[in-house]
């Protein structure tokens, strides 16, 4: 089993270190390998994502990476920022599935933004289309306005497009995570506004056809994002565009208590997979020990559960997370009166304990 790992930048490094260590105690055999990406990369290599990077991640078996970015590089050419190092892995393994899990665990509902009478429980799967929507249509670019109510002035435009083969593949990822579950989708659109998400909005019906026993209904993406957050539990599966999706996994995240508790797997036909937490980078913070290193060490549990086959191994790290909790012990972002605040290497250490 081959991991390739990225840490990337900021607290990218720090949270890896802990899910690597995590693996580490796993009796399983395991080959990985570290490389650069994001602006680490950049500033050796002169690019966010080297060849010899991407090279690696196309051999592995599952890509373990942290997180990309800082302000520092927010003047520079888009095609050298940090984030592009994402995007490109995305389109060059073909990572078109994006599993976002927001689950409140039983010792975190007094952690979330909502009463805690509404997120006990809360365990909501996010499937979002990753390789397709207005972060890669083309055509995208600035030139002078042709028309609107602007004429020659200068504008920026990206396109919106989906084709339906890439909605029938999310359609049916979306489907079949329902039938292990409650059997209910949710296809968040945009079809009373939107052309490309009216025809989202049919090609999923017509997909459903073949999932008689799963119940799918559909929303507006802001009605969505009103409910998650007043009744965030009538959610199950929920299956949407990648932009949509972006916003939506990342306010679920809020309701589970932190960004930092929500880990991600982006999956490929052949079930390669990259995995990551859904926080970013946040320097700010990095380097003073204080990042919550359980995302990442989640996102690695998912990794052995989707990508290297080892059900097992996955819920022992899962089970560790929760006896953790269950313990009190909190990093910042999820510390509250009567908890024991600890820093990353700490948090790590108590998984790496409670795995037995």
């Amino acid at each position: 089993m081959k991991i390739a790992v990225l840490p990337g930048d900021g607290i990218g490094t720090e949270i890896v270190e802990q899910a690597v260590r995590v693996l580490g105690a796993l009796d399983l055999k395991f080959e990985m390998e570290t490389a650069l990406v994001g602006g680490a990369a950049y500033e050796a290599h002169g690019h966010p994502l080297p060849e010899s990077t991407l090279k690696l991640a196309k051999e592995a078996d599952a890509v373990l990476f942290g997180a990309v970015g800082d302000w520092k590089y927010d003047k520079l050419e888009r095609q050298f920022r940090p984030e592009q190092a994402i995007l490109g892995l995305r389109k060059n393994l073909g990572l078109f599935a994006n599993f976002r899990p927001a689950i409140c665990y039983e010792q975190l509902t007094h952690a979330s933004s909502l009463k805690p009478e509404l997120v006990s429980g809360l365990d909501i799967l996010i499937i979002r289309e990753l390789t397709g929507d207005i972060y890669f249509g083309q055509p995208r670019g600035k030139r002078t306005s042709p028309d609107g109510n602007f004429p020659g002035a200068e504008e920026a435009f990206d396109t919106m497009r989906y084709t339906r083969p890439e909605i029938e593949r999310i359609a049916r990822v979306a489907f079949e995570a329902a039938r292990k579950r409650s059997k209910r989708v949710t296809s968040v659109d945009k079809a009373n506004v939107l052309e490309t998400f009216q025809f989202w909005k049919d090609v999923v019906t017509e997909v459903h056809k073949d999932y008689p026993d799963v119940e799918l209904d559909h929303m507006y993406v802001d009605n969505a994002a009103m409910q998650l957050v007043k009744a965030p539990k009538k959610f199950d599966v929920v299956v949407t565009g990648n932009m949509f999706g972006d916003i939506l996994s990342d306010e679920a995240a809020m309701l589970t208590g932190s960004i930092g508790m929500l880990p991600s797997a982006s999956l490929n036909a052949s079930r390669q997979g990259l995995y990551e937490p859904s926080h970013g980078s946040a320097p700010d913070i990095a380097g003073k020990g204080v990042a919550n290193p359980l995302a990442t060490i989640l996102s690695a549990a998912m990794m052995l559960r989707f990508s290297l086959d080892q059900e097992e191994a996955a819920q022992r790290i899962e089970n560790a997370v929760k006896k953790v909790l269950a313990q009190g012990l909190r990093t910042p972002d999820i510390y509250s009166e009567g908890t024991t605040k600890v820093g990353t290497r700490e948090m790590g250490d108590a998984v790496l304990a409670a795995l037995g």
